[in-house]
């Protein structure tokens, strides 16, 4: 496979997975804490080539579920009153506390987007005709269910 479709397969993956493509949910935090790659990296807990690869959609995931971890609470630190301020300090605690965590990963606390892994479930297991008919079905009284049906049978 030539390199640009392998790059555009692992984008198109950590879309699946993750959302959107690393490369984008990386770039914010450079930008949120005023900090280099290579410095993002040190507080992830990753090396700045590994991450550059993430990035890059050259390495489609973060093989290190501690990693991800740590990427979250940074993206969730970024809604914190004093990180927001964009206080010198205020960053810099944010980072180091972060740097110094050791998260246990478990299902309990690593967030899983469940609306993605139920479409995902829906698709595999049933045709999408059957989900536009119950998505009709149940329009009326359940639009939100309804909705999540719609979208399940919009195979992509």
């Amino acid at each position: 496979m030539e390199d640009h479709k392998i790059v555009q397969r692992n984008i198109a993956l950590q879309r699946e997975w993750y959302g959107e493509p690393l490369g984008d949910r990386v770039r914010r935090l450079v930008v949120a804490f005023d900090v280099s790659q290579a410095g993002l990296a040190d507080v992830l807990g990753i090396s700045a080539p590994m991450l550059s690869q993430v990035m890059s959609g050259r390495r489609a995931k973060i093989g290190n579920p501690a990693v991800l971890a740590r990427l979250i609470m940074l993206e969730r630190k970024i809604l914190t009153p004093d990180v927001a301020s964009g206080r010198r300090e205020a960053l810099q605690r944010a980072l180091d506390d972060v740097r110094s965590s050791k998260p246990a990963v478990t299902r309990d606390n690593l967030p899983v987007d469940v609306g993605r892994s139920a479409i995902m479930a829906l698709r595999r297991l049933i045709p999408s005709d059957h989900l536009t008919e119950a998505a009709a079905a149940l329009d009326g009284r359940f639009p939100e269910l309804a909705e999540l049906l719609r979208h399940a049978g919009k195979r992509i």
